[in-house]
């Protein structure tokens, strides 16, 4: 049971909301105009947590590196012009996010995903007015597994790192949390590409549903 947390800080994508199906049309977009056969969206979720790049790999297979750079570019046009079409709260975050307002406890996002898409989102599902802190990889041109960037989120709200919590859905994040001094929890509903691996990520807590985290708070 976790008690008084200073803050609860989240993974953005495959953690505290699910983005996939935007990613996955996205990309289903691109292989239409370049006259390739769409893909099953569950396949392409199990590799958006890796980036572009690796959604293009799945898509496109091995390509030239010119050709592949016109996809990136391409492909993230279309997401920036369809950033929330589908994506939704993964159940009773939204919920759980709101109670720690009501108990006066700072929560925000930590993220690989760039500023640019990151505020398009969080503006498209109105978020951006309700959350304390939010740190990308631009902002201090670092990313998770590196710490640096959850204790800049501390730093911003004056939160004990030692006292705070993170959640994510990868490797990268428990590796960050805990390098952090953070308790960490994986999410283990997220993106995983082999969920029995969430085990051996040494996370202080696992949780199978979003809805399971608000069972490990005493608030």
């Amino acid at each position: 049971m976790i008690r008084s947390p200073s803050a609860v800080l989240f993974d953005l994508d495959g953690t505290l909301l699910d983005t996939a199906n935007d990613l996955a049309n996205c990309l289903n977009l691109l292989l239409s105009e370049e006259k390739k056969p769409t893909l099953p969206l569950d396949a392409i979720r199990l590799h958006v947590s890796n980036g572009a790049n690796a959604m293009l790999d799945f898509g496109f297979g091995a390509i030239e590196e010119s050709y592949k750079q016109n996809l990136r570019e391409r492909l993230l046009k279309l997401y920036e012009a369809n950033i929330a079409t589908h994506t939704v709260w993964f159940d009773g975050l939204e919920a759980f996010t709101s109670l720690l307002r009501e108990k006066g406890i700072p929560w925000g996002i930590v993220t690989n995903k760039p500023r640019l898409y990151t505020d398009l989102l969080l503006d498209a599902m109105q978020i951006s007015s309700v959350i304390d802190v939010v740190v990308c990889p631009d902002d201090l041109n670092i990313a998770k597994p590196d710490p640096r960037p959850m204790l800049h989120a501390c730093q911003q709200i004056s939160a004990e790192p030692s006292s705070c919590v993170y959640v994510g859905d990868h490797i990268r994040d428990i590796e960050a949390g805990k390098a952090a001094g953070m308790k960490t929890i994986a999410a283990a509903y997220g993106y995983l590409e082999a969920p029995e691996q969430v085990y051996e990520w040494q996370a202080d807590f696992i949780i199978n549903k979003s809805t399971d985290i608000s069972q490990l708070f005493d608030l």
